[in-house]
Order: C-alpha cells, then sequence, then structure tokens
C-alpha cells in the first residue's frame, strides 16, 4: 500500500468573484474538484470557509479535515450531473418517513414518540402544505399523494450545494420531513438529530448503552450539523 499523501504546494488561498459566483484560487491557481471541473461556489461565505480548509493545511493535505470542500465537491460533481435522480431518492423518504412508524407498545414509548414527533409533523402541514399521517407498525402504509407532491416539488426546486447537504440531512434522519425541519430551522439542528434518534435512545434505556453503536451515533451526528452548515452557507 502506498503511503503517499499530497503536499502542500501553495502558500495563500484567496477568494475570487466572477460571473459565475466565487471560487478559490491557490496561489492565483483555481481549485478544481476530482472530476477537474472549477469549484465554483454560491456565496462568498461557502467560498471563505473552503478557503479557510486550504489555508489550514499543514505540509501534507488532510481530506478529512476539509469537510466544506467535500461536501461542494460532492456537489458539483455528484449532485448536479444527476439532480432529478437524487432529489426523487430524496422525495421518496416521505413514503416512508421514519415520523410516520410508531410503536404499538409499550404504553410510555407510543406516549414519547406522540410527544416527539407529531410537533414537526404538525409543522409540515403548516409550513410545507404536506400532512403525512402516523400509523402503528411497520407495515408500509402510502400517504397522501397530493402531500408527497407537494414535498417532492420543493426538494426537485432545491440547488445542487441544498441538495447535497439536504441528502445528508434526510438519509442521516431517515426522514424527509426531519430533514426539512432542519434546513429550515424549525428546530436547533442538535435537537432535531435527537428526534431522529428516539428509539435508539429508547433502547438504551432499557438494554444499556452499546459503545460501537454510540460511537456511530456520535460519527453520524457530526456529519448531521456538518450539513446543516452546509446547507446554511450556500444561501
Amino acid at each position: 500500500m502506498s503511503d503517499w499523501k499530497p503536499k502542500r504546494f501553495w502558500k495563500e488561498a484567496t477568494v475570487v468573484a466572477d460571473a459565475d459566483g466565487h471560487s478559490v484560487a491557490l496561489d492565483g491557481r483555481p481549485v478544481r474538484t476530482p472530476a477537474k471541473a472549477l469549484l465554483v461556489l454560491p456565496t462568498r461565505a461557502m467560498a471563505e470557509a473552503v478557503a479557510a480548509e486550504w489555508d489550514a493545511q499543514g505540509k501534507v493535505v488532510d481530506p478529512e479535515s476539509m469537510p466544506v470542500t467535500r461536501s461542494a465537491n460532492a456537489a458539483i460533481d455528484k449532485v448536479r450531473p444527476q439532480h432529478a435522480e437524487v432529489a426523487e431518492m430524496l422525495a421518496a423518504y416521505g413514503d416512508s418517513d421514519l415520523l410516520c412508524y410508531r410503536a404499538d407498545h409499550p404504553d410510555e414509548l407510543v406516549a414519547r414518540q406522540s410527544a416527539a414527533w407529531d410537533p414537526p409533523l404538525d409543522w409540515a402541514e403548516t409550513e410545507l402544505s404536506a400532512r403525512l399521517l402516523p400509523a402503528a407498525g411497520v407495515i408500509h402504509r402510502p400517504q397522501d399523494p397530493r402531500a408527497l407532491a407537494a414535498l417532492g416539488r420543493r426538494v426537485h426546486a432545491m440547488s445542487p450545494y441544498h441538495l447535497a447537504a439536504f441528502h445528508d440531512l434526510v438519509s442521516m434522519s431517515g426522514s424527509l420531513i426531519l430533514g426539512f425541519a432542519a434546513a429550515l430551522d424549525w428546530d436547533r439542528p442538535e435537537a432535531i438529530w435527537q428526534l431522529s434518534r428516539l428509539d435508539e435512545l429508547w433502547q438504551e434505556e432499557i438494554w444499556g448503552v452499546d459503545d460501537e453503536a454510540r460511537t456511530l451515533a456520535e460519527r453520524k451526528g457530526k456529519a448531521f450539523m456538518h450539513a446543516k452548515r452546509f446547507y446554511d452557507l450556500a444561501g
């Protein structure tokens, strides 16, 4: 296995504004994505965040310390060429949304799910014109096509940068509604993330904490917070 790692070759990362948006240059040379596209960003705030990540590198480049750059690369190289497919995949979460699959026992869990998950569903009805209905059990129950269509239109209207962030907000929480709730500031992202983990937290109360599962949850939680930050940076 090769031990080669990319070395820092530049002195300064700067933000460059032009008609297409904002880009980042390393000693005057524009940064490109892994697919060799120009790294053109929709807002100055995002470009400044990317430039800061490049400036923070030491002698050896560590891609893991550059989350905004990685997300921007994904938006340009992966999401933009297949925008409709990604949007359709995410919109499909609405028909099997985490918030709509409820326990039928024990009573304490039933009450806890209702208290935690009914409010975001109520918010979605008011703010997104889409009412999703919860049901007990794990058998799929189709949602109102009109509600799903309203949610789908919003997903398809997102820019590639918003959609790249929204992908993680939805897929990590398992909920299209919680993805919208985080993106549109219904509550703090930390609180929304905890809503997505309600069943896991219940199991921890009953059976105790599994260290491996807790480590994975913490990693996913950090990624969820980054996705929210990237969504906001996209303007």
